[in-house]
C-alpha cells in the first residue's frame, strides 16, 4: 500500500535523522574556523582586520556558491553531492592546520566553504523531500543539528586545539570521515527516490502550488532577506567576537571564552528546534515576527551588563532569534515550491555571505573603536524585525 505523502514513514525519517546528524557534524567542523581564530590570530600575529578578511573569504565561498549549487541541482540532481562537499571541508582543515601565511589561511577556509556551499542547499532539499508535508518539524529537525554542531565546534577547540596546538585542527579529519559514512545511505535513499520519480513510480513529488503572485512572492522575498539580514548582522557579532569581548572586558582565560561561547551556540541549538514545530502550529509569520524582534530587549541590555549577566542575556538572545531561520527558509521554500534547492541556497548563502561581509566590517570596527562599540552599535540590528508585520500569512492562501 502506498504511503500517505501527509506522514513522515519510518523509513523518511531515518533519513531526517542521518542529514540531522551529518549536519551536526559538518557544522561542527565549519565552526572550528571561527572558535580556533585567538588561536591563529596569536599563531601568525594578525590583526582583527586579518581576522575580518579570513572570515569574508570564507563566508564569501560559503554563500557566493550556495544558490548557483541549489540551481544547479535542480536542474541536474546528482545523489552523491553530500560526500563531494563533505571532501572539500576534509581537505581544508588539513590544510589550515599547517598553514604559516594569511593567503595560506584563506585558501583553506575558502576549501571548507565550499564544502559548506555544497552540503546546506543539497540536505535542506532532501529534508524537505523526506519531511512528509511537516516542513517546519522537519526544517527545525536537521537545523538543530546544525546548531548544535555548531555548538561543539568551541567545545572541541576548548578541550583539544587550544592545550595542544593548532596542528591537531587536522585530527578532525576523522569525523569528517565519519559524516561521510552518515552521508552514503542518505546519497543511496536519494538515487532510489530519482529512479521512482523518472519511472513515474510511487515516488512521485506531491504537486504544490504557487500561493502568492508574482509580484507579491518577489516582496515577500525582499522581507525576508531583510529579516535575514539583520539576523545574521547581530549573531555575526557573537559568534566572531565575543571570545575577544568577554577576554578583553571581563579578563576571562582563552580556554574559559571558548566554553562560554558554547554557551550561547547551545542555545541558538534550543531555539532553531522550537522555531519549526512552532510555525507548523501556529504560522511561521508569527514565529518570525516574535523571534526576531523578541530579542532586542536582551540585545539592548548586553552591552552594560556584568559577566553574569552577559552570558544570561546572550543566552536568551540566542534561545530567541535562533528560531526565526527554520520558519524563514520554510516559508520561502512555500513561496516557490518549484525550486527547493534554489530557495536553500539563496538563504543559506545570503545569510553566510551578511556574516561574511559583517564580520570584516566588524573586525575594522574593533580595531578602530574597540569591541564595545561593535555590540553598542549591533543591538539595534533585532528591532528590524518589525517588518515582518508586512508578510502575508501563508496559511489563509
Amino acid at each position: 500500500m502506498q504511503r500517505t505523502n501527509t506522514q513522515i514513514s519510518e523509513t523518511t525519517f531515518r533519513i531526517l535523522i542521518a542529514l540531522s546528524v551529518a549536519h551536526c557534524m559538518n557544522d561542527a567542523l565549519q565552526s572550528v574556523v571561527s572558535a580556533a581564530y585567538p588561536i591563529i590570530k596569536d599563531d601568525l600575529a594578525l590583526s582583527f582586520g586579518q581576522i575580518g578578511l579570513i572570515t569574508l573569504a570564507y563566508q564569501s565561498a560559503a554563500s557566493v556558491f550556495q544558490p548557483i549549487v541549489g540551481l544547479y541541482f535542480d536542474k541536474r540532481p546528482s545523489p552523491f553531492s553530500l560526500p563531494v562537499g563533505m571532501a572539500f571541508t576534509l581537505t581544508g582543515l588539513v590544510s589550515l592546520a599547517s598553514a604559516t601565511t594569511l593567503w595560506w589561511v584563506i585558501a583553506s577556509v575558502f576549501s571548507i566553504g565550499i564544502g559548506s556551499s555544497i552540503f546546506h542547499p543539497e540536505a535542506s532539499r532532501l529534508t524537505s523531500l523526506a519531511s512528509g508535508g511537516r516542513r517546519g518539524l522537519a526544517q527545525s529537525l536537521f537545523q538543530v543539528g546544525g546548531n548544535f554542531g555548531g555548538s561543539l565546534g568551541p567545545l572541541m577547540v576548548a578541550l583539544w586545539i587550544a592545550p595542544y596546538g593548532r596542528q591537531h585542527i587536522a585530527d578532525f579529519a576523522i569525523l569528517a570521515g565519519i559524516a561521510i559514512c552518515f552521508m552514503l545511505p542518505v546519497s543511496r535513499w536519494y538515487k532510489r527516490r530519482l529512479t521512482l520519480l523518472k519511472e513515474g513510480g510511487s515516488g512521485t513529488a506531491v504537486r504544490a502550488t504557487q500561493p502568492l503572485p508574482g509580484g507579491k512572492t518577489v516582496r515577500t522575498i525582499v522581507i525576508l532577506l531583510i529579516l535575514i539580514f539583520s539576523k545574521y548582522v547581530y549573531t555575526a557579532s557573537l559568534s566572531n567576537f565575543y571570545t575577544f569581548y568577554l577576554i578583553e572586558k571581563f579578563g576571562v582565560s582563552v580556554q574559559a571564552s571558548q566554553l562560554l561561547l558554547f554557551v550561547f551556540a547551545l542555545s541558538t541549538a534550543i531555539g532553531t528546534m522550537l522555531g519549526g514545530p512552532a510555525g507548523d502550529r501556529i504560522g511561521r509569520k508569527y514565529v518570525i515576527w516574535v523571534s526576531i524582534l523578541g530579542a532586542a530587549p536582551f540585545a539592548l541590555l548586553m552591552p552594560h551588563a556584568n559577566l553574569f549577566w552577559t552570558v544570561a542575556l546572550t543566552f536568551c538572545v540566542g534561545l530567541v532569534i535562533a528560531s526565526a531561520f527554520p520558519a524563514i527558509l520554510v516559508y520561502a521554500q512555500e513561496l516557490l515550491p518549484y525550486n527547493l534547492g534554489l530557495v536553500s541556497g539563496l538563504f543559506f548563502g545570503f545569510a553566510f555571505g551578511v556574516a561574511g561581509i559583517a564580520s570584516a566590517a566588524l573586525g575594522k570596527m574593533a580595531d578602530i573603536y574597540g569591541l564595545e562599540a561593535i555590540y553598542n552599535a549591533c543591538a539595534y540590528m533585532p528591532l528590524i524585525g518589525l517588518i515582518a508585520w508586512f508578510l502575508p500569512d501563508l496559511r489563509k492562501k
